[in-house]
């Protein structure tokens, strides 16, 4: 196959290879950038378009962009992920590889990448810990504490084959990733790429790559403490097992267990004294991770009904049976216990003449039936509110006739 200029027309030919650069007043890098993936483009034979993003500039690199034989397109909403998400709408090739324009990555190594995308793979990372981090490339708290620990999680939480989550020279099947509806606006947009492509049982694979200092005189648009944030965020609203369930159980559970111990009186461990105030946090300890609990229920159905978040077999079996009818009832057994609790302690209270009781003894009289009449309560309601959200509503079309 005889190599192609990397700008398309709009002729209808194939293009197998977009290389999109996201751009915000990069003209001091961007011709060097060009010319790299046009030069890879050539060499390797590839039928491809060199694509740039523009976010805005006010440099003078839209005309650098065409004058050194690139398309672009411009992207009026502000932010790193608007930008790409707009480029990949309009990316023309069967695969995009993505990178900063800013002459950090070499678009001349893009034969891996393209390589496992056409042996089948979706989605494939470059990991620049595996394939070398010039000196000053990348900063300290970067290197050995950001871009480890969100990895971890990212790992953690999702089952992700990926070790550098944040690499910003990546590739994959633009279909596949069109189709994962990516909807961040900010730098978080590299999170939820990865994260959408394990929920969603894609090929992601990962191949070593090399970053260098990048090649401006100004600061970069990264903001590490506000930008580590949002990917932090953005990892554990689309996690709510390790946001709410298991949170939630351990909290329940040892609440429960202390609320049963110091109900039946005070107790000594290791020199330390637990009485009535101990029981009280652990009952506030109790309310609080049942109510997370819940909340990861609720917000997993609102997610998967939204499409945030694919659909598991498991957990949709699982709120097949879990009506609003099955929720209240389970709620007013609680609650039924909660008001058995409390007529029993006004039992004991009328055998004292409904006088006042010692200060520990009438906490200790009430605190099972005030468990149960709030865990009921708040298992009735969370039954009524998952109704809700599985109300559906069809919205017209306003396109149709």
């Amino acid at each position: 196959m005889a190599p192609v200029s990397a700008t398309v027309n709009d002729s209808g030919d194939h293009v197998e290879l977009s290389i999109l650069m996201p751009c915000l007043n990069e003209a001091e890098t961007l011709a060097v950038c060009i010319r790299q993936a046009r030069a890879f483009l050539d060499s390797h034979h590839v039928e491809g378009e060199v694509l740039v993003a523009d976010n805005g500039s006010t440099d003078g690199s839209q005309a650098i962009a065409e004058s050194e034989g690139a398309r672009v397109v411009h992207i009026a909403e502000r932010g790193y992920g608007a930008a790409l998400i707009g480029g990949i709408t309009a990316a023309k090739g069967t695969y995009v590889a993505m990178a900063d324009a800013d002459d950090s990555y070499d678009f001349g190594t893009l034969g891996p990448f393209l390589d496992r995308l056409r042996l089948g793979d979706d989605l494939v990372m470059g990991n620049r810990f595996l394939g070398g981090i010039a000196p000053g490339a990348m900063p300290p708290l970067h290197r050995y504490l950001g871009n480890p620990v969100l990895s971890f999680i990212g790992r953690l939480f999702f089952r992700a084959p990926v070790r550098d989550f944040h690499c910003g020279l990546r590739a994959f099947r633009r279909e596949t990733i069109v189709g994962l509806q990516l909807r961040t606006t900010g730098m978080e947009f590299a999170s939820e790429m990865v994260v959408k492509s394990c929920l969603a049982g894609i090929n992601v694979s990962e191949v070593p790559t090399t970053l260098k200092k990048d090649g401006r005189s100004r600061p970069p648009h990264l903001r590490s403490f506000r930008d580590g944030w949002r990917h932090l965020r953005f990892l554990l609203l689309f996690s709510p097992r390790w946001l709410f369930l298991y949170p939630g159980l351990a909290l329940t559970v040892i609440g429960v267990v202390f609320s049963a111990i110091l109900v039946r009186g005070p107790i000594t461990v290791g020199g330390s004294g637990f009485d009535i105030g101990s029981l009280l946090y652990a009952i506030a300890i109790t309310v609080v991770g049942y109510q997370a609990v819940l909340f990861s229920v609720l917000s997993k159905v609102y997610a998967q009904a939204e499409g945030f978040l694919p659909t598991r077999p498991k957990f949709d079996a699982f709120q097949r049976r879990l009506s609003m009818e099955k929720g209240v009832t389970i709620g007013v057994a609680i609650l039924v216990f909660g008001v058995v609790a409390s007529l029993l302690s006004l039992l004991r209270w009328s055998n004292a003449d409904f006088g006042s009781l010692p200060p520990d003894q009438s906490i200790r009289t009430v605190a099972p039936g005030v468990i149960g009449l709030m865990l009921g309560s708040q298992t009735i309601l969370s039954g009524l509110f998952l109704s809700i959200l599985r109300i559906r509503i069809l919205r017209p079309d306003p396109l149709a006739k």
